[in-house]
């Protein structure tokens, strides 16, 4: 296709994007400046202060405004003759259904979980449109096509459990402790120890300050005169007690989900404890200053141990007032080091005393330092790159240019003098429940497990399904939906708690289900094998599901990105098998090509593309290295950790 037909199809194209964070706010703009003329664009997410140092269509002025109509008025300034259509919406919103992505000639993904990811997948597996995955952790970076009837989905491979969390559910909605982890060293600590004038989403408004004030008081600022233990007390009382209280007051936000309990210093630990150990922190102070710290002077000596709450109170406030009498020459200027034996004290007691809000099982200092140790930050540059190579396929795509397809790998290192790597796409799996439509097989104790247990643990957290549908035969067992009779709700409510072999039609072994999701329009047949018992150790859902591309546990001493992505999904990260952000996804480094029979085509890339046979060889390790989790060594010697999903 000449340059003029290349133009003449990208002004033509009607291209939806699905998130406008990290990548989605390059790749808005890049689309713009390229000549594309009609574009969509989907976030539920609003503007955070945090998102400003890489999200650069947005502003201070824009912080709590919708992500999608910032981005699209900013674009409208340079382009203003192009059309640009916001949703401040929800990607899973029954709005967006197949019939809707039916108008577009190309979907790019910029998101930040998983969850989101499937149902993008299945929607333009079922109306036909091509669809161009992408994501982001830290300098890795992968750009990949994905094309009905002619390449593998993206649900064809397995991926790694969600390791990347968006900001909005490390400042309100912690639901695991590595959330807790990244509040209180990205977010916390940085208010408490780092530069004055960086702001952050913890909020410094105290509960004295009036509304109608033109200049709140900020309760991080130590006053001249106040002493160091009311300090300690007030900034505990504010962001355990004050800010969950505040958050509480938002009933929309707990309709589904546990509330959270408010914790204030006085609960844990009466004033005249907080005095004594006060007077041991200045004993203590007064030593070596690479001795300094709150557990030698509160007597606790295994890091491996579980503090209990009140320990962890006693642990935050002690290393509060080290730093204020032995480190305040660092204040203003300190950042978070792991290897700061007082900074990991603290950040370890603030997130024990957090996750104790919000019903989380804590954590020994040894655990969290780990967790806090590994967390990789978003850098610009990289969305920036993989911005462009998005809108690159999605050229190729509007062509119908099939031979230079590419699947595009952003590497930290280069490998033979090459920091992007293009692999031609892989057919799809004919395994794949989804778009080969392969059986699935789930072993379960039928005259145990309940019709819940199956829709919880298998086909929404599993199957990723939105609005399920089970049918055998021709009985409907199960079925959600607005347009459904108080008497449906009801019967349905009621087979839910029913034992599987006790519905009206009992399900046994051999039965054979039909689930399927009306929205996603998207269905698979399981076939139910019964089976009596279940290790509660390796088999902790009290069922086995076969012939899905299962998520690989990696919660424990994963990286975390600090970045937050473009949230256009709901759900809940446990229930996504997600994960989640900068527009993170898990970076998938290819398996080895030499030999590989899923290749799409033999035929060689055109000149300046590297053709398949060209790249370098990738060996998987057969052992995950503990810490180390999903190594993948290159073969001039370079690691490339695998990022988020």
């Amino acid at each position: 296709m000449d340059s003029e037909q290349q133009q003449s199809a990208i002004e033509g194209a009607k291209v939806l994007m699905v998130g406008a964070g990290g990548i989605g706010c390059e790749l808005l703009k890049t689309l713009a400046l390229s000549g594309f003329r009609d574009i969509h664009i989907i976030d539920m997410d609003t503007i955070e202060v945090s998102n400003l140092n890489r999200q650069f269509l947005f502003r201070q002025s824009h912080v709590g405004q919708s992500k999608a109509k910032v981005a699209r008025d900013a674009v409208l300034k340079f382009r203003p003759d192009i059309s640009i259509t916001s949703y401040h919406a929800n990607v899973k919103d029954p709005d967006f259904n197949v019939d809707f992505f039916k108008q577009f000639n190309v979907v790019m993904n910029g998101l930040d979980n998983l969850d989101a990811r499937r149902h993008v997948n299945r929607l333009c597996l079922a109306s036909g449109v091509p669809l161009i995955e992408s994501g982001t952790t830290g300098f890795l970076g992968q750009v990949t096509v994905h094309i009905k009837g002619k390449t593998e989905c993206y649900e064809c491979q397995n991926k790694p459990a969600p390791k990347t969390y968006p900001v909005c559910t490390i400042t309100s909605t912690p639901s695991k402790f590595v959330h807790c982890v990244v509040w209180a060293k990205d977010l916390l600590f940085a208010k408490l120890f780092g530069p004055k004038n960086q702001e952050n989403d913890l909020n410094v408004r105290s509960s004295d300050s009036s509304s109608s004030s033109e200049q709140v008081e900020d309760v991080f600022e130590h006053k001249n005169g106040e002493e160091i233990e009311q300090y300690a007390r007030k900034i505990f009382d504010h962001v355990f007690g004050y800010n969950i209280e505040l958050a509480l007051s938002n009933e929309d936000t707990w309709k589904s989900r546990g509330r959270p309990r408010p914790i204030y210093c006085k609960d844990v630990i009466p004033t005249e404890h907080v005095h004594q150990n006060g007077n041991q922190g200045r004993g203590s102070a007064a030593g070596d200053m690479t001795s300094v710290s709150a557990m030698a002077t509160l007597g606790l000596k295994n890091p491996q141990d579980l503090w209990s709450l009140k320990e962890n109170a006693a642990v935050f406030l002690e290393a509060l007032k080290l730093f204020l009498l032995k480190r305040e020459k660092e204040i203003g200027n300190l950042g978070f080091d792991k290897d700061d034996q007082l900074a990991v004290e603290l950040v370890t007691a603030a997130a024990n005393i957090r996750a104790t809000s919000f019903g989380i099982p804590l954590h020994s200092l040894f655990e969290a330092k780990g967790i806090a140790g590994n967390i990789v930050h978003a850098v610009a540059t990289t969305n920036a790159v993989i911005a462009g190579l998005i809108v690159i396929e999605a050229i190729k795509v509007l062509e119908n240019d099939v031979k230079n397809y590419r699947m595009t790998f952003c590497l930290e290192h280069s490998s033979n003098k090459m920091l992007l790597m293009p692999v031609e796409p892989f057919e799809a799996n004919k395994s794949c429940y989804v778009c080969s439509e392969t059986p699935l097989t789930l072993e379960i104790n039928t005259r145990h497990s309940k019709l819940r247990d199956l829709v919880d643990k298998i086909v929404k957290a599993k199957l990723g399904m939105s609005s399920p549908l089970i049918m055998q035969d021709s009985t409907l067992l199960y079925e959600v939906g607005d347009d459904l009779d108080e008497g449906e709700v009801a019967n349905y409510a009621a087979n839910l708690e029913k034992v599987l072999s006790e519905l009206p039609s009992p399900v046994r072994g051999g039965t054979i289900l039909t689930v399927e999701d009306l929205q996603q329009e998207f269905k698979c047949s399981i076939n139910i094998k019964h089976r009596e018992e279940f290790d509660e150790e390796k088999e902790p859902d009290g069922m086995v599901l076969f012939g899905w591309t299962q998520a690989q546990a990696a919660e424990k001493n994963s990286k975390v990105s600090a970045d937050n992505g473009a949230s256009t999904s709901g759900a809940s990260e446990a229930a996504s098998t997600e994960p989640e952000d900068d527009d993170d996804l898990q970076i998938i480094i290819p398996p080895p090509v030499s030999g590989r029979k899923r290749k799409l085509s033999d035929v060689t890339a055109t000149s300046g593309v590297p053709s398949a046979a060209k790249e370098p060889k990738i060996k998987r390790k057969a052992e995950e290295i503990e810490g180390e989790s999903d190594i993948v060594m290159l073969d001039d010697g370079n690691k490339v950790k695998k990022g988020e999903a």
